[in-house]
């Protein structure tokens, strides 16, 4: 099968690693890839947005599968047209995409069919926003309703900031994304993100990771895209898996179909850990990243077959095969990363190669003059696997410390929760 990726970050590297390793891949292209996905696939230069390039594309090479890494390609329509070209693609559609494309949009389907969640607003104004916010009180979320690169989202402990955010998303800051705000209730709990592979009629569980979000040590300063990872979630077992499918997962399959968009892809499932059982935050429809290079490295099945059952509408017979052992990654990051991140500083990885266990995915990384350098906010995700976290994460840092990079910069405490 010669297969077309879409995207150019860590989480697209993680992907074209696993499906290198297929014996049923013919040619791999990444569109437009990375430095450290060209060791795996064939980088191409394609305009994503000109779906009909892209058509021509796969016609021209006898693409079988084309895997979409990125939402915003998703939210713009790209697996639609795929498939109205008959080319099968693993994605969601437009219309199924909304449960990221639209924050709104997943709080009314958790209102209708009674999916466990912060309670909420929408607003398109600023006054009515922060009249509720008022009426409210801190702490409490606001999230831009549309896609804003991890970005759109703040926990506000003081009702100052809750109101900065009201201006940010109402003056622009998040562009087209911050024209309508959700503003919902603050839950107190661990986060997980949970992973299924879905066909439209049924969810396969896939398995958990722990995220961490913010900037600084211990979970403090601004929202990032993520600044590490690790799978599985210890606090995630069977049980609680159960009740999230039964609870949560289930009722947005049925619901999607109901209103007739069927969600096929993966479902990337956001939970809050309450005192009142599991709470969904968000949806996304794509791998999240950097959870998704944890996940290539524990999962051991053949990635290939499963994209492509997917893609086709048959998962009924998907089973799904784990590592016992615990992956985690560290994301190294450019100066001033999460605000505007200063680019162009070389990188030398030559020292990190020869260590075992460790396994590093570019995110943001370009080739000048023949030398790598950062080229993005999150900028590496090095990884490490061991029989525990504590085992997997003195492996990873052991690679963060081999990395000849003086300008990046690392949280030092990426799986301080489990430990």
């Amino acid at each position: 099968m010669n297969v077309l990726l879409i995207g150019s970050g860590g989480r697209e590297h993680a992907l074209a690693w696993k499906l290198a390793q297929s014996p049923l891949l013919g040619t791999l292209f990444c569109a437009p890839g990375n430095p450290g996905i060209a060791d795996e696939a064939t980088n191409v230069v394609l305009d994503i947005s000109n779906h009909q390039a892209v058509i021509d594309f796969c016609r021209l090479q006898n693409i079988s599968l084309v895997i979409v890494g990125p939402e915003a390609p998703l939210v713009d329509g790209i697996a639609d047209s795929l498939r109205a070209a008959n080319i099968s693609v693993f994605g969601p559609s437009q219309a199924a995409s909304q449960l990221e494309g639209s924050k709104g949009f997943t709080k009314d389907l958790c209102a209708k069919y009674n999916i466990p969640t912060a309670a909420y607003q929408r607003f398109n104004n600023a006054p009515k926003a922060k009249a509720y916010i008022r009426a409210q009180g801190a702490p409490i979320v606001i999230k831009a309703d549309g896609l804003a690169a991890g970005k759109g989202v703040t926990v506000a402990m003081t009702m100052a900031e809750a109101m900065d955010a009201i201006d940010d998303c109402f003056e622009g800051a998040f562009g087209e994304a911050g024209a309508e705000v959700v503003v919902e209730e603050y839950l107190e709990g661990p986060e997980i993100s949970f992973f299924c592979l879905c066909d439209g009629k049924i969810a396969v569980p896939m398995t958990s990771a722990q995220d961490h979000k913010r900037v600084g040590e211990g979970d403090t300063g601004p929202n990032t895209g993520g600044m590490g990872a690790y799978s599985p979630a210890p606090l995630f077992d069977a049980e609680m898996q159960a009740d999230v499918m039964k609870r949560i997962i289930e009722p947005t399959m049925l619901g999607m179909a109901e209103m007739g968009n069927p969600f096929s892809g993966v479902l990337f499932c956001g939970i809050m850990v309450t005192e009142d059982g599991p709470k969904l935050i968000e949806y996304n429809v794509r791998f999240g990243d950097p959870e998704c290079e944890v996940l290539m490295l524990r999962l051991e099945n053949d990635l290939l077959p499963l994209l492509k059952a997917s893609a086709d509408n048959d998962l009924t017979d998907a089973k799904l095969k784990w590592s016992d052992d615990t992956a985690l990654t560290v994301v190294m990051c450019a100066p001033n990363y999460p605000a505007t991140p200063q680019k162009g500083s070389k990188i030398d990885l030559e020292t990190v190669s020869a260590i075992s266990s460790v396994k590093i995915f570019h995110a943001g990384t370009a080739l000048k003059d023949g030398a790598l350098i950062a080229n993005g906010g999150r900028v590496l995700a090095v990884c490490g696997s061991g029989s525990t976290v504590k085992e997997a994460q003195t492996k990873a840092y052991e690679g963060v410390k081999a990395v000849n990079w003086p300008e990046g910069f690392y949280r030092s405490d990426i799986g301080w929760r489990a430990l």
